[in-house]
């Protein structure tokens, strides 16, 4: 007979399954390239399925089953992922498609007005301007060719141009030639990016240095060293509530406090440490934190925004996984040593419910601590607390959703398209799982009201992050979820998680 936690079990199982049946509908008109495609998104989500399925038949894997899962599904995934980069570069090469100017479509009103590419001797249309200079132009025209980028119609956009027409060669050989040959004709007046439209077709878009992302104001800075002020106190109030006092009223415990609230802002500068490393080896503006505080746990991260043009999606994945690879690492040592050094008569004695909260945390805490979570409560050093709520922080930024480390990256890897959809999922999460947690609908609103948007595309949109980075990406993701995702009470009982 199924339980509460079985039904819930295997409602987890069905709702993968059915994503997955949709996404199958959805890649096969796509042939090959979309079938590989949704292949990856079966290597993604291979452990959870397996994991659930035994789960909801009375099957339960421990932590090293469940790692290994993992490291066989990342290295399928990128087995999958090779192939499709060999078939989309057997695509990339198309013959030009031949400028036919009668069967070209009429405009639709709300559509800007398009301008065949004419030689670079002939005068442009006086009836059709664009916002360069006819000079400009010309001069643009001239950078493409049969072996980079074959132009077939010019459409004015903003300040600029967009040039719609055939890839030649892969894209990152194509930029980088593109944009030298364009720096070499006109200076630094003028950028060059090569991107995707909206009919997934590669195109070549040239605006003028003034579209800049502007720089952090005086008044942000102000703004954000009163947020890390702010984020200070809460830390302490949040660490005196850990203690069993409220801080403000007894401001001369601080000494109680101290170790553990410096152990919490020590991961937070070390994860925005990480961010200002890799941004700045990449030689890329990159704001400064305004962390968002909280009673809860002190603080729930910080948010940044990127102040220059990126060059292409790796520079992006490199300084967003930066941060939580460096936050995320640290709060899991802090975790697994204070694990070990727990003992009875720890400062902290918990339920063990309180392990049930989290797959990856209790997973961990059963291999260190074994039966001692078959009791009651258990007693464990402050330090696994630090390193727990370190990995609740580095998750919940970790969440693929808007301007969110795990939303850019999300962006890195698959796209600005799926990274828009990940956001929506995300959201939709949110909104469900506030119904039976507050903090749910925090984050949901902080997301909407803050982070929202997805970054700017890059210099060069076309060129995906290797295989290295997408497995990175993944293995971030996933430790998320298993951050996360609570155990169901069937689940945590089969573990041997609780009473």
């Amino acid at each position: 007979m199924f339980t509460a936690s079985d039904n819930t079990t295997v409602l987890v199982l069905f709702v993968a399954l059915g994503i997955l049946g949709w996404g199958y509908y959805r890649a096969k008109p796509y042939g090959k390239l979309g079938l590989l495609s949704w292949l990856q998104s079966v290597a993604l989500m291979s452990p959870w399925l397996l994991f659930f399925t035994l789960a909801a038949l009375g099957i339960y894997l421990n932590l090293a089953s469940i790692l290994f899962l993992f490291v066989a599904s990342t290295g399928l995934y990128i087995m999958i992922g090779r192939k499709l980069r060999e078939v989309a570069n057997q695509d990339a090469v198309s013959p030009p498609e031949p400028l036919d100017k009668s069967s070209s479509q009429p405009e639709t009103p709300h559509q800007a007005p398009s301008v065949p590419v004419t030689p670079v001797s002939a005068p442009v249309s006086p009836l059709q301007p664009v916002p360069l200079s006819p000079e400009d132009l010309k001069t643009i025209q001239g950078i493409f060719g049969i072996d980079t980028f074959f132009a077939i119609e010019t459409i004015p956009y903003e300040d600029g141009v967009i040039f719609k027409g055939n890839l030649r060669s892969d894209p990152d050989t194509a930029y980088q030639q593109l944009s030298t040959k364009l720096q070499q004709r006109v200076g630094d007046r003028l950028r060059l990016f090569l991107v995707e439209n909206p009919d997934e077709k590669p195109v070549v878009i040239v605006l003028p240095r003034t579209n800049e992302p502007t720089t952090t104001s005086i008044a942000q800075r102000v703004l954000a060293i009163i947020l890390f002020i702010v984020t200070i106190g809460t830390t302490f109030e949040a660490v005196g509530l850990l203690l069993g006092f409220d801080f403000f009223e007894n401001l001369n415990r601080y000494p109680d406090i101290l170790p553990i609230a410096i152990g919490l802002l020590t991961i937070l500068i070390v994860h925005e440490i990480a961010h200002q490393v890799i941004a700045k080896r990449y030689q890329v503006k990159f704001s400064w934190p305004f962390f968002i505080p909280t009673i809860q746990i002190g603080t729930f991260g910080a948010f940044n925004r990127f102040e220059s043009v990126l060059p292409n999606r790796t520079v992006l994945f490199d300084v967003a996984f930066a941060g939580p690879a460096a936050g995320g690492l640290l709060s899991l040592l802090m975790l697994m040593s204070g694990l070990f050094l727990s003992h009875p008569g720890s400062l902290f004695k918990v339920p063990t419910e309180f392990f049930q909260g989290s797959v990856l945390v209790g997973l961990l805490s059963r291999a260190i601590l074994g039966a001692q979570l078959q009791q009651t409560s258990v007693d464990i050093s402050p330090l696994a607390l630090i390193g727990w709520f370190g990995l609740v922080i580095t998750a919940l930024n970790l969440m693929p959703a808007g301007q969110l480390d795990g939303g850019r990256i999300m962006q890195a890897i698959y796209g600005r398209k799926i990274a828009g959809r990940s956001t929506l999922a995300t959201f939709i999460v949110l909104a469900i799982a506030s119904l039976a947690n507050p903090l749910a609908l925090y984050w949901a609103l902080v997301i909407l009201i803050l982070q929202r948007n997805l970054e700017r595309p890059s210099l060069n949109e076309l060129t995906e992050p290797n295989d290295r980075r997408a497995a990175l990406g993944l293995l971030v993701l996933f430790l998320m979820l298993a951050i996360l995702f609570p155990l169901t009470p069937g689940l945590a009982k089969g573990l041997g998680i609780g009473t």
